[in-house]
């Protein structure tokens, strides 16, 4: 481990960015160019870059509309299924129950169930509840899809943390409750909010349920607004581009602020102490 990095490793470590970083490179450069250069050639950079796309993306569609009713969707069933999933998860790991990994087998196999086969049924029931076009119209199947996911992963953290830390708590007069919410769950803190930065981003991301339930151009969310970005004659590339850069930047912001956290909850528990 000590061993210092060869030259290989760098070209080879190099390379990797560069394929990674690609997509959003050629994002990003294609929409500071004019619509000419868009369309009339396979060039990198250009020598007239302009920001006329962002201008057209911002003025042709309520893009600012789609990020709030996006950050706003996503907000709600973050706290919501992380709320439910941490509850849950600790139920089912430190209480005395029965069938503990039956019950997260069931849990993980509810999320395996694609979109497109539970859409029907959802979206009778989002209609019969009248709210269509709302954003709890979303936040009802976004929770379905992620908590499960958030529930199993929830479990594995909890599962890492000392029973003597609740038999402790419960000498002491704690409830079960009490222990949860002063003990477990602050050391849990790290699994926690890893868990919800993935629960925040698959909602951010997710197109079926949001195209289907809110037709509403004013309660649209993000991925399909970005769809709309096109007309019968034409596909304005440069204003999509653009409009991916903007909407891009929300998620950068909160990974770059909050890495540590997310490193930390990834990597808790893989070491042993």
């Amino acid at each position: 481990m000590r061993k210092k990095a060869g030259l290989p490793f760098y070209i080879f470590l190099s390379i990797f960015i560069f394929v990674t970083m690609f997509p959003f490179l050629w994002v990003f450069l294609t929409s500071i160019k004019p619509q000419g250069e868009i369309f009339g050639g396979y060039s990198w950079f250009t020598t007239d870059p302009t920001f006329q796309s962002y201008i057209n993306a911002i003025e042709t569609r309520p893009l600012f509309r789609y990020m709030w009713n996006s950050i706003a969707v996503s907000t709600l069933t973050t706290v919501i299924a992380i709320s439910v999933a941490s509850l849950s998860a600790y139920s089912i790991t430190r209480l005395p129950i029965k069938f503990k990994g039956t019950i997260l087998g069931i849990v993980l196999a509810a999320a395996m169930f694609p979109q497109i086969a539970i859409i029907s049924p959802i979206f009778n029931l989002i209609q019969g509840l009248g709210l269509r076009n709302s954003y709890m119209g979303l936040v009802i199947p976004y929770i379905t899809i992620s908590l499960p996911l958030a529930i199993w992963i929830l479990a594995t953290f909890f599962k890492k943390i000392p029973f003597e830390l609740e038999e402790s708590a419960k000498l002491d007069g704690a409830t079960p409750f009490q222990t949860f919410r002063k003990i477990i769950f602050p050391l849990a803190a790290p699994g926690v909010f890893t868990t919800a930065i993935l629960v925040f981003i698959a909602a951010w991301n997710e197109y079926l349920f949001a195209l289907t339930i809110n037709s509403d151009d004013n309660w649209r969310t993000i991925p399909v607004g970005l769809s709309m970005y096109q007309s019968q004659y034409t596909i304005p590339w440069g204003d999509i581009t653009a409009a991916t850069v903007l909407v891009t930047i929300p998620i950068v912001v909160i990974v770059l602020i909050f890495q540590r956290r997310i490193v930390a909850g990834l990597t808790s528990g893989s070491v042993k102490e």
